[in-house]
């Protein structure tokens, strides 16, 4: 086998607290033969442009000599599905899994003053938060603990200082979240983003969350099937008749898609039914589309990270198209875009203070001490929001030489979270 592609990137129960907390001989005593290495070097290894095919080819043919190495087998999958290859890399990771569902990604800095178990499920990159990423030679170790759905800490629960919950929200995880909850209400140890909690983050779900919060904007999110959208394509029922104060132009994506995959903005109807025809699913999200776009006609995306309800600045993306992605939105090749991200950032108190009743309501109304915002300031000055979650890449890979004013904004970020576990564990 040969690797090919491109890296793409309240409870009222009275019951006393059990402790599930052991340490387990094998997680625990045993040293393993490979690493385990997270996302983290991939995806800095990507940012700096290094071809990443030696190194996967190089995991392949050691994994094919060692089926009983599990961190190699993780880490290739992690490797495959940065190649693309998310079927491949999910097949590696279900090998890896069979042998063990525990994984340490040691601290650059030891002895570690701090450990966290990453409650995580089996799936793609996107699937769990990269907390690795953010904490990028730190003095905190991650375990990372695959959940079963079913019984999901059936396994001997490492030591460990806090709990991190770091499953995204989806139909399938759903489920496990459920199931998470009520150990985890007595858990001896501090849980950072209760699993009640996250379900409401979802597209749909935050649209009503968050309706009628002061100074901020989210078009309510509309669930479609395909029928009724074939039917408003065809021209037999308007769409704001069939969704009340909804009329295009419109963005459509289907349920489950992520990264503004098959999202799009339709204007008629005659270009849903093109849209429809190529793009698979019966189940599909609507919202109005919203024109956020400057007066030069730019439009600007922000992210921001609430950690313990303080708002901090992770990136600035700008493009003359709606859809922003930060890769491709000309960040890396135009200087003015990076001085005007380098002022967003320097002047971000300014922003936060400008939308603090918006960001105080997010925060509030979902209660979660670790949540991204992707969003953007509508033409009305309300703070429009695309996207809240948990499961966001914040990183400080940025090349130095083209962003040398991130590191310390990043920085501010990383230390926030880290002051925010000490706080939170008492160390």
């Amino acid at each position: 086998m040969k690797l090919s592609g491109t890296l793409g990137i309240s409870n009222n129960d009275k019951t006393q607290p059990i402790n599930l907390i052991t340490t387990s001989t094998t997680d625990s005593q045993v040293q393993p033969e490979t690493a385990f290495l997270g996302l983290a070097p991939f995806l800095r290894a990507s940012i700096a442009g290094t071809d990443l095919r030696p190194l996967g080819q190089e995991m392949l043919d050691r994994a094919g000599q060692n089926t009983a190495d599990a961190e190699l087998w993780l880490n290739l999958s992690v490797i495959v599905q940065c190649f693309g290859q998310r079927e491949l890399g999910l097949s590696i990771q279900s090998l890896a899994l069979q042998q063990k569902r525990i994984y340490r990604l040691a601290a650059a800095t030891q002895p570690a003053k701090l450990r966290v178990l990453m409650l995580s499920v089996p799936g793609d990159i996107s699937e769990n938060t990269p907390l690795d990423c953010l904490l990028e030679n730190s003095d905190v170790d991650l375990i990372f603990y695959y959940v079963s759905p079913h019984d999901p800490l059936a396994l001997p629960i490492p030591e460990h200082d806090a709990v991190f919950v770091a499953i995204c929200e989806s139909d399938e995880n759903r489920a496990t979240l459920a199931a998470l909850e009520q150990p985890l209400a007595h858990w001896p140890k501090p849980v950072i983003n209760k699993p009640q909690l996250i379900p409401p983050t979802g597209r749909e779900a935050a649209s009503r969350l968050l309706q009628d919060a002061p100074g901020l904007l989210i078009p309510p999110t509309l669930h479609a099937s395909r029928s009724v959208l074939l039917e408003i394509a065809a021209g037999n029922v308007p769409l704001s008749g069939q969704f009340a104060g909804c009329d295009f132009p419109i963005i459509v994506r289907p349920v489950g898609s992520h990264a503004g995959r098959d999202l799009d903005r339709i204007e008629r109807p005659e270009e849903l039914a093109a849209y429809l025809a190529k793009v698979g699913g019966e189940a599909f999200f609507l919202s109005r589309f919203i024109d956020y776009s400057g007066k030069d006609g730019l439009f600007r995306k922000y992210r921001v990270v609430l950690i313990d309800g303080k708002p901090y600045a992770c990136h600035m993306g700008i493009s003359s198209h709606w859809m922003i992605h930060y890769v491709n939105a000309g960040m890396y090749e135009d200087a003015k875009k990076r001085e005007e991200e380098a002022a967003f950032m320097q002047h971000f108190d300014d922003f936060a203070l400008r939308h603090h009743a918006a960001l105080e309501a997010i925060h509030r109304r979902t209660g979660l001490d670790y949540l991204c915002i992707d969003c953007a300031e509508a033409r009305d000055g309300q703070l429009f929001i695309f996207e809240i979650d948990h499961t966001m890449v914040v990183h400080a890979m940025d090349p130095e030489l083209l962003f040398p004013y991130k590191q310390v904004h990043m920085l501010k970020v990383k230390n926030a979270f880290r002051d925010f576990l000490f706080r939170l564990t008492g160390k």
